[in-house]
C-alpha cells in the first residue's frame, strides 16, 4: 500500500462533496471543514454569514496506487459548476467558491493543469472560475457536519440537493466506485 495523501476540494456545500467523495474507491477518510479564510477556528454559524474568507471544503485522504489526484480532479469538475463565482445552485455566498487548495507544488501544477484542460474543453460553457491556492490551514467542522448524507438521508436539503448530485456521480463514474456502494 501506498503512502496515503491528501486532497483539499470546495464546491459548494461540503456535504455534497462529501458524500460523492466517500463513494470513491481508494478513498480511505473525507472530513467536511473550513479552509481559505482568514479568522482562526471559524465556526459553521462565522463561516455561513460569510465574513471569515473561509469557503466550505472538504479533506480527502486516498491511496495513490488506487486513485490519482488527477482523476480526483475530474470528478470534481464534474460534480460542481465552476463557472460560477461564489454559488452553488441556491447556496450563495464565498464560503461556496469553487476552490482546489493544494498541499505542494506538485499539486499545484496537476491543478493548474486541470483546470487549463477543463477550461478548454466543452464541458463547460462560461469560463472557469475556480481558485487554485497553497493549503494553509484545514480547521474541521463540527461533528454533526461528519457523514452528514449517510447520517440524514431524509433530511430535505439531502434529499432534494445531495441525492441528486450523488446519483449522477453514480451513473456517470461507475468505474471510479467502491465495490460496496
Amino acid at each position: 500500500m501506498a503512502q496515503l495523501e491528501q486532497a483539499t476540494l470546495g464546491g459548494g456545500c461540503f456535504w455534497c462533496l462529501e458524500a460523492v467523495f466517500q463513494d470513491v474507491a481508494g478513498v480511505e477518510q473525507v472530513v467536511s471543514g473550513y479552509a481559505g479564510g482568514h479568522v482562526p477556528n471559524p465556526s459553521y454559524k462565522a463561516v455561513c454569514a460569510g465574513t471569515t474568507g473561509h469557503a466550505e471544503v472538504i479533506q480527502i485522504t486516498y491511496d495513490p496506487d488506487v486513485i490519482s489526484y488527477q482523476e480526483l480532479l475530474d470528478i470534481f469538475w464534474h460534480i460542481h459548476d465552476p463557472t460560477t463565482l461564489n454559488r452553488q445552485g441556491n447556496d450563495v455566498g464565498p464560503q461556496y467558491r469553487s476552490i482546489i487548495l493544494t498541499h505542494n507544488e506538485a499539486q499545484q501544477q496537476i491543478a493548474a493543469q486541470s483546470l487549463a484542460a477543463t477550461d478548454a474543453s466543452d464541458l463547460y460553457a462560461h469560463p472557469i472560475v475556480t481558485e487554485i491556492v497553497p493549503l494553509d490551514i484545514f480547521y474541521p467542522a463540527e461533528d454533526y457536519h461528519q457523514n452528514y448524507f449517510n447520517e440524514n438521508p431524509y433530511q430535505p436539503y439531502c434529499m432534494l440537493v445531495v441525492n441528486p448530485k450523488v446519483q449522477k456521480f453514480r451513473k456517470s463514474f461507475q468505474a471510479k466506485l467502491k465495490a460496496e456502494v
